[in-house]
Parts: structure tokens; sequence; C-alpha cells
């Protein structure tokens, strides 16, 4: 079975590319394929500039990302799909209906996987066992305002802000990572 992580920003130049590369080398070798699209996106468009500094620190070469625009058979596909806001996760929802049940904001999914404990009877599935997990946890966490499950744009901004976008990713992806191991 293959295991299939999403991530969905506005135009796959920033914060989804940032992430994919984020998640990417905390991963390791785990068998989890990481991609990004953007529900805007241009295709075929570079990382922005600060977006590729980050993504280089990972050791990883972003000079072949290219942007993508999301479609649904990327939601389909995808195990588990984290978007950048709350806008982003309806307009997933929207495009691929069956996809409601796997679809999170990467800060709220990061809340839930904290929350989370490891399934009893994990099905070798990694990120399908986490969202199983991380759904059981939903009812126990009280509601997070608005704005605690949106990752700011850093587009338009400056170096440092980029840098803060990106711990922000790191700091939302590490309880799901810790899931992850714990429930794969």
């Amino acid at each position: 079975m293959v295991n299939r992580l999403l991530i969905v920003c506005h135009a796959n130049m920033c914060r989804s590319p940032m992430a994919e590369y984020i998640a990417r080398h905390l991963l390791g070798d785990r068998p989890i394929t990481v991609a990004s699209a953007g529900t805007h996106a241009l295709e075929g468009r570079p990382m922005h500039p600060y977006a590729a500094e980050i993504a280089a620190e990972t050791g990883a070469d972003p000079s072949t990302f290219i942007s993508r625009e999301l479609r649904p058979d990327h939601l389909t596909e995808a195990t588990l799909v984290l978007t950048a806001t709350r806008r982003q996760r309806s307009m997933c929802t929207a495009l691929a209906p069956g996809a409601l049940h796997r679809t999170f904001t990467l800060r709220q999914f990061g809340r839930l996987a904290a929350a989370a404990d490891p399934l009893p009877e994990p099905v070798d599935a990694p990120l399908r066992d986490a969202v199983r997990a991380a759904a059981r946890a939903r009812g126990r966490l009280q509601p997070a305002a608005p704005d605690a499950d949106d990752l700011r744009d850093p587009v338009g901004g400056t170096p440092a802000d980029f840098r803060r976008c990106a711990e922000e990713i790191e700091r939302s992806m590490r309880p799901v990572l810790a899931l992850i191991g714990a429930t794969g």
C-alpha cells in the first residue's frame, strides 16, 4: 500500500513546497510519498526564492521543483491531505468530497496528532493509521480559534517571514511524525 501525503496551499510556490521538503526531510526513509499542489497554482513555476533557500536546508535540491495545480486525482490518491488554510481545506473537499475525512489543515492535524493515542491494532499503513488515530482524538479537544488553523502566507514578506512560516510548518509536523512512528 502506498502512503501518500499531499500538502496544499494557494499557488504551490511558498508554503506547500516548504512543507513538502520539510516533511520529506523529517520522514527520512519512511515509505511515504510526499507531494504538493496549489488550489490556484500556475503549472510549471519555480519555488519562491526565499522558500527555495529553506527547502535547500533540508539537503534536497529545490531547483527542480515546479508548481502544479491541484486536481481531483491528487486528492483521491492521497492517504492524508494537509492544507495551509481552512479555505483551502474546503476547496479540497469540494473538489473531491471523498477526501473529507482525511483532509485537515496542517496546524489542525498537528494538534490532533499531539493529542492522539496510537491505535491498538495498526494496519501497516502509517498515514491511514495516523488519520484514524487523529480522528479519534478530535472529540477530546476543545475547538480552536479559526485563525489557529491557518498558516500565514509569507509571500510578499521578508526572509524572516518565510523562516517563521517554515518553523510553524516544522512545529506542526513533529507531532504528525511522532504519531506516524507510533502507529506504523
